[in-house]
């Protein structure tokens, strides 16, 4: 009875001192390229799994499904950078963590015509860019600065926003 009880309480603290410290995962610095539409080498088309294997420290994420709000979706909140696998975009936010090629974020309206040309089409908050990736959307604040930024390799007329 003895070396039963002292088994079964052994076995108990066995399964105590197998419980591991385990250390968050570790990205890169996200570099995102505005002009080539990239973040880190991967295009906003990629699969998730690959964006999750280049950049395993997302937040958030939720496999492409019918049933899913937005489709496919890897998100980075605390770095305010988020992929939508189904719909082919990458969203910035003005808190961004990371480096840009071309300072957009914070940029005054009507500032980056010698980088972008004219947009294709503009409305009172937000002006879209075609590119030769796809197309580029800014989203201006109250104060004509650039607050958020999308990025798609679908066209302007192709592409569909998740609200």
């Amino acid at each position: 009875m003895k070396q039963l009880l002292s088994m079964l309480i052994s076995l108990g603290l066995f399964s105590f001192c197998q419980a591991q410290l385990k250390a968050k995962a570790k990205c890169p610095v996200f570099e995102v390229d505005i002009m080539d539409g990239k973040v880190n080498g991967l295009r906003p088309n990629r699969a998730s799994s690959e964006i999750k294997s280049v950049l395993p420290c997302f937040t958030t994420s939720e496999d492409e499904s019918t049933s899913s709000k937005c489709g496919g979706t890897v998100f980075y909140k605390d770095r305010d950078i988020y992929f939508y696998t189904t719909r082919d975009y990458i969203e910035i936010g003005p808190k961004f963590q990371g480096k840009l090629s071309v300072p957009l974020l914070g940029s005054k309206r009507g500032s980056l015509f010698r980088l972008l040309g004219h947009p294709k089409i503009k409305d009172d908050k937000w002006e879209a860019y075609q590119t030769g990736y796809g197309c580029l959307v800014l989203y201006y604040g109250p104060d004509n600065k650039c607050r958020k930024i999308q990025f798609s390799t679908k066209s302007t007329d192709a592409l569909q926003l998740c609200e």
